[in-house]
């Protein structure tokens, strides 16, 4: 319980710092590529559901505005930040854990195997030496004490 409670300190705090590492690429990266096709700012994308948009004289907003440019911005920070995630840290956890399991399932079969192999040895040993046994009592005269299983 201890170690899960530390894994998980451990991922809130690589997540935050990794935050601005995606803010960056989205505002740098693609807010540029978006910027080719229209503004740099993904912010400024937004449709007005009643007219007139815009700022009135006293500074009030008027109109309805849907800012789907903000919307798109942070559905991209968040496929970023979920494909790192997973590409960087829960695939090759998982190909790990997968290693680490063959391996001890390996172990496992070859222990298993010299487990049979074991008893099919030790199983010869006894039917070799009652062989024997019986050879030794046809021809030795009367059965004694050891002979009677």
């Amino acid at each position: 319980m201890r170690g899960n409670v530390v894994d998980l300190a451990v991922a809130v705090v690589i997540g935050a710092a990794f935050t601005n590492i995606v803010n960056s690429i989205v505002k740098g990266i693609i807010g540029p590529l978006v910027g080719a096709i229209g503004t740099k700012n993904l912010d400024v994308y937004k449709s007005c559901i009643k007219n007139p948009c815009g700022i009135d004289a006293t500074g009030q907003p008027t109109g309805v505005e849907i800012l789907w440019g903000s919307v798109l911005n942070a559905a991209l920070t968040f496929v970023i930040t979920a494909a790192v995630v997973y590409f960087l840290m829960v695939l090759p956890m998982a190909k790990y854990l997968a290693k680490v399991e063959a391996r001890r399932k390996a172990r496992e079969g070859v222990q298993e195997t010299m487990e049979i192999t074991e008893l099919e040895v030790l199983k010869e040993i006894r039917d070799t030496l009652v062989a024997q046994r019986g050879a030794q009592g046809v021809g030795a005269g009367p059965a004694g004490p050891r002979d009677g299983f």
